[in-house]
């Protein structure tokens, strides 16, 4: 009964960590500004974004190179998304406050996206100029 009572309480205080460390990597994405390509390929014309074009905004990261850092950050947002829609389909239904705010946290997984795709883009361009440089 004492392991049970341990695991619950590690498992609930390692969902808390995991939790508040995706809250803030969404909060230091929304703090970034996307550049006008960035906007023009992923048709964001303001800064709102709905959290159903995460997996799509996915797919184009996939596409670009890999920026080195990103990849814990990219893995984890992944999966807090997926944690928000499993919230969504359970509970979301049960209070229109707590709607609002895992259809805003999706939103913020998909900026977050969009940013990752942003910085992948300025990457290659950067690589693309110092190849062409070299040669």
């Amino acid at each position: 009964m004492i392991a049970a009572l341990i695991f619950v309480i590690s498992l609930t205080a390692l969902l808390q960590f995991f939790v508040s460390y995706c809250r803030s990597i969404l909060f230091a994405a929304r703090a970034s500004e996307l550049s006008q390509p960035a906007r023009e390929l992923t048709g964001i014309s303001a800064g709102r974004v709905s959290g159903e074009e995460f997996r799509r905004f996915m797919q184009l990261v996939r596409l670009c190179p890999a920026h080195g850092d990103d990849g814990q950050a990219m893995a984890a947002v992944r999966v807090y998304y997926s944690i928000l829609g499993i919230f969504r389909s359970i509970a979301g239904w049960m209070s229109a406050r707590f709607s609002g705010w895992l259809t805003s946290e999706r939103g913020n997984c998909a900026y977050f996206a969009a940013v990752a795709l942003d910085r992948r883009i300025a990457l290659s361009r950067e690589l693309m100029a110092q190849q062409m440089l070299s040669h």
